[in-house]
């Protein structure tokens, strides 16, 4: 348990967090400890405001302190924690400045990339696509939401992907990163996830027609619904955002 600035109790969790093994991942041993917090990070396996100890950490997966501290200092780079001196590494809580000027950068990146491939796209790139969506429908049907939130990233990939643009989905993924993280918020909704599933379609209809006009105008529905959750998520968890 912790406190936030106004007093109120904060739900932090003290267990241990359960991370992945660093066999999953590939690279210099620091690398793969990176990728281990960072995908806990990201997953909230470690809450907003929940301190990371990094002893516990190099008990679980079997390592010095060394890359354990370089992967913090990466993950600081990117926002995701916070390092306070003398009292220690903390996740680092929302910032919805930094959602929204996420969220305004990857809006222009897909739009334009949307749009672009309105015009461009094949058949091949069509049965990707289609083939995508039926697996997110598979997903739903199985209650698998993090399942289903794997093949929504993979499917956002492919269209920026079908630009031929090498570096655009790095871009795009890079201004995402706050709004992806909290977006876990609203993955446990139901209700959501199949508004989410309806909003691909209207993508992949507006896609399958050629229309670049309706391509665009159904991205934007659909990243700007992400929004207006995360806004309603600030008003209603405090706690894990910054205060404004």
């Amino acid at each position: 348990m912790s406190i936030n600035d106004t007093g109120e109790s904060l739900d932090i969790k003290t267990q241990p967090v359960a991370l992945t093994p660093l066999s999953a991942y590939s690279g210099t041993l620091a690398n793969r400890v990176y990728q281990s917090l960072r995908d806990a990070v990201i997953s909230l396996a470690y809450s907003p405001g929940q301190i990371l100890r990094k002893g516990e950490i190099c008990d679980q997966l079997g390592i010095s302190r060394s890359p354990v501290s370089e992967a913090v200092i990466r993950l600081a780079a990117e926002g995701l924690v916070d390092i306070v001196p003398q009292a220690g590494t903390f996740v680092a809580r929302f910032s919805m400045e930094e959602i929204r000027e996420g969220a305004f950068m990857r809006e222009a990146l897909e739009l334009a990339a949307v749009e672009r491939v309105a015009v461009t796209i094949t058949d091949v790139q069509l049965t990707q696509l289609r083939r995508n969506i039926r697996v997110q429908e598979a997903l739903i049907d199985d209650d698998d939401v993090q399942g289903f939130y794997k093949f929504d990233i993979e499917m956002h990939k492919l269209i920026m992907s079908f630009t031929n643009y090498k570096r655009l989905a790095s871009m795009a993924e890079t201004s995402w990163r706050q709004v992806n993280r909290a977006r876990q918020l609203a993955l446990p909704n139901p209700d959501r996830v199949a508004e989410t599933l309806r909003e691909h379609k209207a993508i992949y209809a507006a896609l399958e027609a050629r229309d670049p006009d309706a391509a665009r105008k159904a991205t934007r529905t659909h990243l700007g619904q992400l929004l207006l959750q995360l806004e309603a998520m600030e008003r209603s968890r405090p706690d894990l955002f910054e205060p404004t």
